[in-house]
């Protein structure tokens, strides 16, 4: 089994399907927060910051596009890359995350395609070895495990995302608290 062709052929299906949809995502729909109390990105000078905590709340928030898509480019790919392919560098609690729409598919785009080469750079041995302590308690699973679940959580999150687009387009920006 090639696995490297199987996990790079489901991301790039999915990509290929989803991201055509982010097209002319507005900074009114980045932000909207259809509900209150949600969990965003809040501008803040040219960035953005991120609300989260840990433990998270039980229940979680709700969140709004603009802290999924950094939840996706920056939680999911850009600090595996930066962990795994990288410098090392990718701090949650030490980021800048984007501050509009437009800064926030540049950088979903540049963190997904830095990702998705440096698992396309793995041969059939780096796939089955351990990821090693950046994964903390999951440490000893392989490359194959990470990829999937990273796979898992941008079609679990990406989902969420077009339908908040939807709901926002049908309600015509209005919330529903």
């Amino acid at each position: 089994m090639d696995w490297r062709a199987e996990v790079l052929d489901q991301l790039d299906f999915y990509w290929s399907m989803w991201r055509p949809g982010l097209v002319g995502l507005t900074n009114e729909e980045y932000f909207w927060e259809p509900v209150a109390d949600c969990w965003s990105v809040r501008p803040v000078d040219d960035g953005g910051a991120m609300d989260f905590r840990f433990p998270e709340p039980v229940p979680p928030p709700f969140t709004t596009i603009a802290w999924r898509l950094s939840h996706i480019a920056g939680h999911v790919f850009a600090m595996r890359a930066s962990n795994h392919f990288g410098d090392g560098s990718y701090r949650m609690d030490n980021h800048d995350y984007p501050g509009n729409a437009a800064a926030a598919l540049d950088y979903l785009d540049e963190q997904k395609y830095l990702w998705r080469n440096g698992i396309a750079s793995l041969d059939a041995d780096g796939w089955a070895r351990p990821v090693g302590p950046a994964e903390g308690p999951f440490a000893d699973r392989s490359y194959l495990a990470l990829a999937l679940h990273l796979n898992r959580e941008l079609f679990h999150h990406g989902a969420e995302v077009s339908l908040l687009r939807d709901l926002y387009r049908a309600s015509g920006g209005r919330g529903f608290a």
